[in-house]
């Protein structure tokens, strides 16, 4: 049996609350909130209670997924975002930067989500990105 517990910072919000993963053999089991974080103070909010739930669940995404004939089907990287590129073009093209909006996650790094602000604004340019975090 390997235990061990990884410390890392909750993916719901911009907080940055500390906690550490418990992982049994390979796999994440538990969530323990860091005592000494300087943002939490060894608390957590319900969802940073539970944060360890989404990452194994057998719902999440593993591979990427492109609408043909009606329904979603598995697809290459490559061929997703080929695909993604396309038609962002197209509508882009078609409609105006304006027509296309972008809505960001809290389950994604800060840096993650300053860069996709920025491939709206620079790349499509359009100003319209939202994020989901609501504190």
């Amino acid at each position: 049996m390997d235990y061990r517990t990884v410390l890392t910072t909750c993916t719901y919000c911009g907080c940055g609350c500390g906690f550490y993963l418990e992982v049994l053999d390979g796999q994440i089991i538990d969530t323990i909130p860091c005592k000494t974080s300087p943002v939490n103070q060894g608390k957590l909010c319900i969802k940073g209670w539970n944060v360890h739930e989404f990452i194994q669940s057998p719902n999440r995404l593993t591979t990427p997924l492109v609408r043909k004939d009606g329904g979603l089907v598995e697809a290459t990287w490559d061929e997703a975002l080929e695909y993604t590129v396309s038609r962002l073009r197209a509508i882009k093209d078609s409609s105006g930067s304006d027509s296309i909006a972008f809505l960001s996650s809290a389950k994604v790094t800060n840096e993650e989500n300053y860069l996709l602000q920025k491939f709206a604004r620079a790349a499509v340019g359009t100003n319209n990105v939202d994020h989901c975090a609501r504190l």
